[in-house]
């Protein structure tokens, strides 16, 4: 067609690369106070890679984004808000920044944070 620019090469976005983005979104959503490697593994090559993205895990299949996260919750707030509202801000900042659908966001409460109560 007359008019439209044909691309001459493709786009990748690395898993690291969303990961980062991942982690930020996380770590701005209410109740998330931050988030932790899965295990002792991922925390060691969390260390060597820098662990800007520690405790987030992305997968790409098939053209769609897995992404596992492993966070920290505030104490006294409701788990399963926070879960969800983690789930729905990732999954809208990853399809909205890349525009990639996200098939799964996974929410793993690995520990939850007591303030000072006093």
């Amino acid at each position: 067609m007359k008019g439209q620019v044909q691309p001459k090469g493709r786009i990748e976005v690395s898993p690291n690369a969303i990961a980062s983005l991942v982690h930020q979104a996380v770590t701005s959503s209410y109740g998330i106070v931050g988030t932790v490697p899965k295990n002792l593994a991922t925390g060691i090559a969390d260390v060597l890679s820098g662990g800007a993205h520690r405790g987030v895990v992305v997968q790409v299949r098939d053209g769609k984004i897995i992404i596992h996260l492993y966070v920290v919750v505030e104490y006294g707030t409701r788990i399963a808000a926070v879960a969800r509202s983690a789930m729905n801000v990732v999954k809208y900042t990853v399809e909205k920044c890349l525009g990639i659908p996200v098939a799964e966001v996974n929410v793993h409460v690995e520990k939850i944070r007591i303030s000072d109560m006093c």
